[in-house]
């Protein structure tokens, strides 16, 4: 039995015995709860172009070294449908190297592999999801170290910034969360404006909230190559500067007020829709 976060175990039962059991206590600080309420889109983007490239360097050097090794192990193994494969053999251009090596990533991830990976939100589709694809895009296209971290800085808080909204678990896929701010990292990468990173995110988060979590499995890969793809369609529309007008569906007014009204949908609207997944599960 689980209680408060999904890493708290409180009950352990085997065949009617009670092996281990802890008192639910409620004042107990459970993870890392920071209060994020600084963050906010024009601040995060600030932080990733004018923080210290060193600190980033320290920061991101594990996530980089780690997340592209259980990547090339995806794409070297046999790990659930090998999407990651099948993807970069039909699609070699650089934005079917992104996906193919992200999706890679994660079936070893969630099928077997024992490598490590640099988790974002409690989450290592999340953290694999917000960093593979803009490595591999700066590293295609030859951008230099300094920009490609301070792209990460951005995926990274931009995924931190969204999780926060929403919470920890949700029937609403993270893996969304993380590919919009891939695909806002990539606007920058290719010097979009402020205003073109914001375009990136409401136009992702337009074409494809909604994708449902059923659970840590293989198929976690098909939600991070459909997030992916999403997102790089939105790039290349907010490059051309354009971007599905406000108050148009859920899309409101700003970037920021978008994402929390996504998060809404997702803490809210979907409570009985994660009831529904878990019924159909049990059974």
């Amino acid at each position: 039995e689980i209680k408060n976060l999904h890493t708290n175990i409180v009950r352990i039962e085997k065949n009617g015995k009670i092996i281990e059991e802890k008192s639910d206590d409620k004042s107990k600080y459970y993870g890392v709860m920071t209060d994020r309420s600084i963050l906010s889109i024009e601040r995060i983007i600030a932080f990733a172009k004018q923080h210290n490239v060193d600190g980033l360097k320290q920061l991101f050097a594990k996530q980089i070294s780690d997340n592209m090794a259980i990547a090339e192990e995806g794409l070297n193994g046999d790990y659930g449908v090998s999407i990651g494969k099948a993807i970069l053999k039909n699609n070699n251009s650089v934005f079917g190297k992104m996906k193919a090596y992200a999706t890679a990533a994660s079936e070893a991830r969630m099928c077997g592999s024992t490598l490590p990976v640099i988790t974002n939100s409690g989450s290592g589709n999340q953290g694999l999801t917000s960093s593979v694809p803009v490595i591999v895009y700066a590293r295609e296209n030859h951008i230099g170290e300094e920009k490609m971290l301070r792209a990460l800085a951005l995926s990274n808080l931009l995924t931190i910034y969204q999780k926060t909204k929403i919470g920890r678990l949700s029937a609403f896929c993270g893996a969304i969360s993380a590919a919009c701010s891939a695909g806002a990292a990539l606007t920058y990468l290719e010097n979009g404006s402020d205003e073109q990173i914001g375009m990136t995110i409401v136009n992702t988060l337009e074409g494809v909230s909604g994708i449902l979590c059923d659970g840590a499995k293989a198929s976690c890969a098909a939600k991070i190559a459909a997030g992916l793809e999403s997102a790089f369609i939105s790039h290349l529309l907010a490059m051309e500067k354009k971007s599905y007008k406000p108050f148009t569906g859920f899309i409101r007014k700003d970037v920021d007020d978008t994402i929390e009204a996504v998060a809404r949908i997702a803490s809210e609207g979907m409570k009985d829709t994660d009831k529904t997944i878990l019924d159909i599960m049990m059974k």
